[in-house]
């Protein structure tokens, strides 16, 4: 027989026993010997970068926007809905400069040059504090904000071809949901912060952005230190393969779109798919700060908090399901979770519910926990190595074309409708779009099952 106190103790233990479990997969010896060094150091530094990322992460930035600037000298109610949409935009929108961070990598050293990239953008967030909360403050965040993130776009569209040298196809999913991990738990943290200190005085973005450029700078020391495997291998397969290559002319992308059709069809849901999440950010936003008039702590957690927190408990079971099958397919089944965000948030705004915010973005974050993944893994299935930051820069800059528009027409959406009482209508066309794309997804998933795509 077991002793009941015995028994009863360990239950206890228990939930401490799986968070040390949980701790001790992100320690190097779980991976072979040959990725340790390059994982440690790249882990270390996802420590500090993201926290400067909270400052224009654009859930947390929106938040900061609509309520800071509210009623200033020099800001209309036009212009401040107009702001929120753009540095909700901001993130994705700058994506449409991949090709280009793309060709200006070509041929050269990853890892110092994505290093200079994590510089630039703790420059721009830092220069933020110097902005004075009026009309011409407004504007000045939104062109730094837009800039940062452009520069941040850099490091995604060169890292891919980091990851995809440094660790094999049998643990670059998994290692990736830890830097994932990592990133979201940071965000998080500093989104909290973030909220908490804004609550206190809305002048206090101009305390707290330098704080967070300079744990970003000391991220920045420790990337630095990665060293990228068959770089100069690399770098001359690249220089010796320029025909073809996307370069700085954006019909490059047409021509390898046309070059690989089924890459186009993939990139065409993904464009339908992706339209309809980038039009929720602006109207949850208009929501929380307009209509439920929610504090930054409040807006901040639906925006960014959760999801973030949320990220990290289910990464690894993405993980796996994108380790076994194409990224056609992983889209096929992780749609879904973006559905049921967008459903959350009609939800939510129709019956006005802080709590139904909450759930969705719980979806939000199983939603996002999958979508890093395939976002920077997933056009592995179908680029050959030396075109690898050619097929991430397509991706990429598709995103900031849906990212230019996506918002724009949730914000027109959102003043014609809104004051009609019908805010519930814009969140409602955001969840048709999702459930079409993801019906696309499963469209190619049959083709690829019935053999007539050839995809390796």
């Amino acid at each position: 027989m077991h002793d009941p106190i015995v028994t009863q103790l360990s239950s206890l233990f228990l939930p401490l026993k799986l968070a040390a479990k949980f701790a001790s997969s992100f320690h190097p010896s779980a991976l072979p010997q040959q990725l340790q060094r390059n994982y440690a150091r790249e882990l270390l530094s996802w420590l500090f970068l993201p926290t400067m990322l909270a400052a224009i992460e654009g859930g947390t930035l929106s938040i900061i926007v609509g309520k800071a600037f509210a009623g200033q000298p020099g800001v209309t109610a036009g212009s401040l809905s107009l702001a929120i949409a753009w540095v909700t935009a901001a993130p994705n929108l700058a994506n449409t400069t991949s090709f280009i961070w793309s060709a200006l990598s070509r041929g050269r050293p990853k890892v110092a040059f994505i290093s200079a990239l994590q510089i630039a953008t703790a420059i721009l967030i830092g220069l933020i504090a110097l902005l004075p909360r009026d009309g011409n403050g407004l504007l000045g965040i939104c062109i730094l904000a837009g800039l940062a993130r452009a520069t941040w776009t850099g490091v995604i569209t060169v890292r891919t071809a980091v990851w995809r040298n440094n660790y094999p196809k049998a643990d670059r999913a998994q290692i990736a949901g830890k830097m994932a991990t990592v990133q979201a738990l940071v965000l998080a943290a500093a989104g909290l912060l973030v909220g908490q200190v804004m609550d206190l005085s809305p002048r206090n973005y101009q305390l707290l952005f330098p704080l967070l450029a300079l744990f970003g700078l000391l991220g920045n020391q420790i990337y630095s230190t990665v060293r990228l495997r068959g770089g100069k291998k690399l770098m001359h397969a690249e220089r010796v393969s320029r025909a073809g290559a996307v370069g700085l002319n954006p019909t490059g992308m047409i021509h390898l779109l046309k070059a690989d059709p089924l890459y186009a069809e993939f990139m065409g849901w993904m464009m339908l798919f992706g339209f309809g999440n980038l039009m929720l950010g602006p109207p949850i936003a208009y929501v929380l700060t307009q209509e439920l008039h929610t504090n930054y702590l409040e807006g901040i957690l639906v925006m960014s908090v959760i999801p973030l927190a949320v990220m990290p408990l289910a990464i690894p079971l993405w993980a796996r399901l994108l380790d076994r099958c194409h990224v056609v397919e992983f889209r096929a089944v992780h749609g879904w979770a973006f559905v049921a965000a967008s459903a959350f948030c009609t939800a939510a705004t129709v019956f006005h519910s802080i709590w139904l915010f909450y759930l969705s973005g719980v979806a939000m974050g199983i939603g996002y926990a999958g979508g890093t993944l395939a976002w920077n893994l997933g056009h592995h299935d179908f680029a050959p190595a030396e075109r690898d930051s050619d097929y991430m820069a397509v991706h990429v800059t598709l995103n900031g074309v849906r990212g230019l528009f996506a918002p724009m027409v949730a914000w027109g959406l959102y003043e014609w409708l809104a004051p009609r009482g019908y805010s519930g209508i814009v969140m409602l066309i955001c969840t048709f779009v999702n459930v079409i794309g993801v019906i696309g997804f499963i469209h190619m998933r049959r083709k690829i099952r019935k053999g007539l795509a050839a995809i390796i």
